[in-house]
Order: C-alpha cells, then structure tokens, then sequence
C-alpha cells in the first residue's frame, strides 16, 4: 500500500495518488498528469479511479485527462452547479476497493456545495479509518472559505461547520490529506507542514476549537477573500473537462525591435525571470510576473483568453511558465523569447529598467509630494501601513487604474518589493511612466525605525 503526494507549486495545490495490490486511485489531479502515470507505472498499478473532491475554482482539473488516458472512472459530490460531464455522481456512504485500500465517501458541503470527503480503511485491520482526504473542507491549520456563492455565506458557513462535525465524528483518528498547503487561495491560516491528524487539528485548528456554531458563522463571515476574476473560466471548465496544453515556441529578440507591432503580434510580454533580473533590465513595455508568482497576481492582471509571449532566461524556464499557465487555464501561451539583452540592445533594441528606492529616499520623496503606493492585500494594510500611503490591493490595479494619473510621481511597495515590482511593471505599461520601486518595503520602513499607522 502506498500513498504519494503530487505537489503543484505556485497554487499550493495537493494532489494524490494511492495504490495497492496493482490498483490505484487518484484524488483530485491537476492538468498536467503524467505525474500520476509516472508513479502508478513505479508501483505496477493500474488507475481504477479518479476522485473529485469538489470542482475547483482555482486550478484546472486534470480528471478528464486522467481518464482519457487510463480509462479510470471519474466520480464527483452530489450538488454541483452544472453536470460534470465526464465524471459519475457520488453520495454519502458510496465505498470503492483499490487493492487492500477501503474508501468510503462522506458528503461535506460548505466550502462548495458539492464538497466530499474521503476515508481510507485498511482493509487487513478492521480498526477504522487511517486517512481522510478533507478536498478544501479542512486545512492544516485553517479551514476551507465558504464565499463563493453571493449572498450564501452564513448559509455556507454553517454547512461547513456541520461538515467539520462530521468529519470529526467518523475521523478522528485519521491523517489529514488535505487539497491544498500554505500559500493557497482557498484559505490563509494553512500551517507550512503538511502532515496532521483530525485529532489534532480538533486541539489546535483555531476554526475547528470553535464549537459554537452560531460563532463559527460570524467568524467565517467576517472573514476577508480575493476572488481573482478567472476563478468563473475555471468554474466552467471544469464542468466539460480541459485539454492538454502545448509548450511555446521560440521567437527571437528581433521581433521586439518595434515595441508596438511586437505588442499586436505577441501579445502581452510576461517576463518571468527573478524580480532583481528584471529590475535590472528588460525589454519595454513587459510585465514582471516571476514564476512563483504567475499564478497569484497573472490571473489578476491578464485575461485567460490573452495572447502571451514569455521573456525567460532558457527554454526551460518558459517551459516551467507555460505549464503553471496552463494548470488556471491560461492557455495562449505560444511564444517565448530569450532574455539576450546585450546582443538586442547592440542591434539597436531599446533595454528599459526599473529604479528602486530605500527607506530614506522614500521619508525625502513622500515631502516632494511623490505618492506612496502600497500594493498589499487588505489585511496587510489595515494591520499597519505608512501615513499618507495610498492603497490599492496588486489584483486591482487594472480596475483601478483610473484613480492614478500619468502625470502624477509615484513610488510602489509591498511588505518586501517584490508585488512593488510588478506594480511599477504594470503601471509602465499601461503609460504611468514616473515610477519607482520601494525595494525592502514594509519591512525596511520599519528596521529603519520610522512610524506607521495601524
């Protein structure tokens, strides 16, 4: 009997593959799936079935993929908002066998109504469930949001406090395999570790040590998500099931010599190195989207139907960008360019950089009347922030462009510099040309010493 996790970095996203006996079962795979493949070929199995734990919003499934390629069965929780197309409807109390591997499925609605859970038996001790894998019902450390369906919240927290009773009642010995880590969208108190038992999240998850259900409710309520606008593509298409995805070709520098006609053929230019690579020098006019951060602030800035062209640094590293595009549906990815700065700029190519500023040239700009821009989330900022710092969260920088102005100077900042970086990027291309970059941020505001507000 094996259980192995398939991490996808960037979402935060946790995946599964189990196996006994020459059978195996996946629980919620992401696109790209030769992961799963890879690991049951290692371990002589067959994938019997996919598991669904809830359609997601923040990823694209890979179960309709899967399923194609091995002809696994595909089950889904009862209650979607649509037909999932490619899967089999599952209820409270359904069991499955792979090998020696006893599932059972519990339906626990709350973060989506068509949440479920599953418990893991070993079927050679009759000593209850070793595992359960929770989907976004239960994190380590948190628990799932429950604000995805408009004007349902205190309805959809109560669910989920239910489910969690539930999960508790059958569970509680269980090992916690969760659908996500820290880091992840769907929740924001997830621990770092990766390992728990409901045991002890029921001692020491702050959410699941609520036992007042009219509490939890308020709590869940007041709580505070982003909702980047893809998340209804990804709604969609994981009601029909997604296609493979294809790399990107190659393009050369050359084709950038003309910044706008680049822009029409290519589209958006994402450049995808380091921040302190880009702040350095880049080609006019691209975005600063690191690949760690491609999927957290790319879905904000750009559209899924958008054309992209990736500035990397090797073949390799627009490889690696394409893929975690295409894992949230971004699927216009066709061209990369390499990042040759030199052999461009000695062509007659135009290289265009970032500058960036410390803590004591910002204290000397805000009294020339340069505009502090801070980026954070929300949270972050009513925590603490600096006096006359104007907010506006990195996500909402298209919808809010109209409230900066081109002639006005600028300085963007986030806690370190990095979200700083892609603002300033994408303020530039957008013809906000009087920026810099606050490099340190919040946290060199404050080692400097100097107040903020709270």
């Amino acid at each position: 009997m094996f259980i192995q996790t398939v991490k996808t970095p960037g979402l935060a996203h946790l995946s599964y593959i189990i196996g006994s006996q020459g059978e195996a079962a996946v629980i919620d795979p992401r696109r790209d799936v030769d992961d799963y493949i890879s690991i049951a070929k290692q371990h002589d199995c067959r994938i019997k079935y996919i598991f669904e734990t809830h359609r997601n919003e923040d990823l694209i499934s890979g179960a309709a993929i899967l399923a194609n390629l091995t002809h696994a069965e595909v089950k889904h929780g009862p209650n979607a908002d649509g037909e999932v197309q490619y899967a089999d409807v599952v209820h409270g109390g359904d069991s499955f066998n792979v090998g020696n591997i006893g599932l059972e499925i519990l339906e626990t609605p709350g973060h989506t109504k068509d949440s479920i859970s599953i418990l893991l038996f070993d079927s050679d001790f009759n000593d209850g469930p070793v595992g359960i894998f929770t989907g976004d019902t239960l994190f380590i450390g948190d628990v799932g949001r429950t604000d995805f369906y408009p004007g349902q919240v205190q309805k959809m927290a109560g669910m989920l406090f239910d489910s969690l009773r539930l999960i508790e009642s059958k569970a509680k010995q269980a090992i916690i395999y969760p659908a996500h880590g820290a880091g992840s969208v769907c929740g924001d108190g997830m621990a770092e570790r990766e390992f728990s038992t409901i045991s002890h999240e029921m001692n020491n998850n702050p959410m699941l040590k609520i036992q007042q259900r009219d509490t939890f409710i308020s709590k869940k309520v007041a709580e505070h998500h982003y909702q980047p606008p893809y998340f209804s593509a990804m709604e969609r298409l994981n009601l029909i099931g997604a296609s493979a995805y294809n790399a990107p070709r190659i393009v050369s520098p050359k084709q950038l010599a003309h910044v706008d006609q680049a822009k029409q053929d290519l589209g958006w230019l994402i450049d995808v190195r380091p921040v302190e690579a880009f702040l350095g020098g880049h080609y006019p006019g691209s975005l600063c989207l690191p690949v760690a951060m491609l999927t957290a602030y790319g879905v904000w800035l750009l559209q899924p139907e958008d054309k992209i062209t990736l500035i990397a640094q090797s073949e390799a590293m627009a490889n690696k960008a394409a893929l975690q595009f295409s894992r949230i549906g971004f699927d216009h990815t066709h061209s990369y360019v390499p990042a040759e700065f030199a052999k461009f700029a000695a062509a007659g190519g135009e290289v265009a950089s970032l500058n960036t500023v410390c803590a004591t040239q910002v204290k000397e700009l805000i009294k020339q009347d340069w505009q502090l821009l801070d980026v954070r989330k929300i949270t972050e900022y009513n925590q603490d922030h600096i006096k006359g710092s104007k907010h506006i969260f990195l996500g909402h920088l298209p919808e809010k462009l109209n409230e900066l102005s081109a002639n006005k100077n600028y300085i963007t900042m986030c806690a370190s510099g990095m979200r700083a970086s892609v603002a300033a990027a994408y303020l530039r291309a957008k013809g906000i040309n009087n920026v810099q970059v606050f490099m340190g941020s919040m946290g060199a505001w404050q080692n400097a010493g100097y107040d903020v507000e709270t």
